[in-house]
C-alpha cells in the first residue's frame, strides 16, 4: 500500500483512505471532504460566491484605485483595493473573513457609493465570509485523536489550498493584516492542548 505524495491531490487523498478503510469512510471525512471539493473548485464553479465576487473588479471603486483604460480597451489600476483577513473558527467549521480597510481603519459594517472604500457596494453578510469549511473543528480533533495517514493528508490539503486562495487574492488586493490562526496553527494549538481545544482565535 504506497503512501501519498506531500501535493497529492483531493482525488488521490480520497482514493487512499478507501484504500486503507476497505472502502469505509467515516461521516466526519466524508462532510469534510465534501466541503473541501467544494472550496478546491471555488474559483470554476459556475455558482457564484462571496470569494468570487471580491475578486471582480466590476465591485471595486475604480475611481479611488487610479483607473486608467488603455487603447486596447483593457484597463490598468494605479493602486490595490486594500483589505484586511481573518481567519475564523466556530461550531460551522473554519471561514475566511474579508474587510475592506479605510484610511488605515479596518472597516465592519456596510458601505454604500464611500469615495473611500475599495469597493462600491460593501455588504457584510454577503461579502464578508469569503468561504467556509464545514466540520473542520469537529474533524481536526478527530484527527488529532486517532486520524491515519490519508485523514493528515486531508488537512495538509486543506491548509495548502487556504494558502493559495490567500495567494490568489494577493495578486489582486494589498492585504494588510492576516488575523488569526491559520489552519496549521490551529492543528498545532490543538496537539498543544491533548485535543482539548478552545474555539478561540487570536486578536
Amino acid at each position: 500500500m504506497s503512501s501519498l505524495s506531500a501535493n497529492a491531490s483531493l482525488k488521490e487523498i480520497n482514493a487512499y483512505k478507501k484504500q486503507l478503510n476497505w472502502g469505509e469512510v467515516s461521516a466526519i471525512y466524508q462532510l469534510f471532504s465534501s466541503s473541501l471539493s467544494d472550496l478546491d473548485g471555488i474559483l470554476t464553479h459556475g455558482f457564484d460566491s462571496a470569494y468570487k465576487q471580491v475578486l471582480n473588479p466590476n465591485s471595486w471603486n475604480l475611481a479611488l484605485l487610479g483607473k486608467t483604460i488603455k487603447t486596447s480597451g483593457k484597463f490598468t489600476m494605479q493602486y490595490k483595493p486594500q483589505i484586511s483577513l481573518r481567519h475564523e473558527f466556530n461550531d460551522m467549521g473554519y471561514e475566511l473573513h474579508c474587510y475592506p480597510v479605510v484610511d488605515g481603519e479596518i472597516i465592519t459594517q456596510a458601505m454604500s457609493n464611500n469615495e473611500k472604500c475599495p469597493f462600491m457596494q460593501w455588504i457584510p453578510e454577503k461579502m464578508q465570509m469569503l468561504f467556509r469549511l464545514n466540520s473542520f473543528v469537529a474533524f481536526a480533533i478527530y484527527c488529532f485523536q486517532s486520524g491515519d495517514e490519508a485523514d493528515k493528508a486531508l488537512l495538509r490539503f486543506a491548509h495548502l489550498k487556504v494558502v493559495s486562495l490567500i495567494a490568489k487574492l494577493n495578486e489582486s488586493f494589498q492585504i494588510d493584516v492576516v488575523k488569526g490562526y491559520s489552519i496549521a496553527e490551529f492543528y498545532q494549538e490543538i496537539a498543544k492542548r491533548n485535543g482539548d481545544i478552545l474555539i478561540q482565535t487570536p486578536n
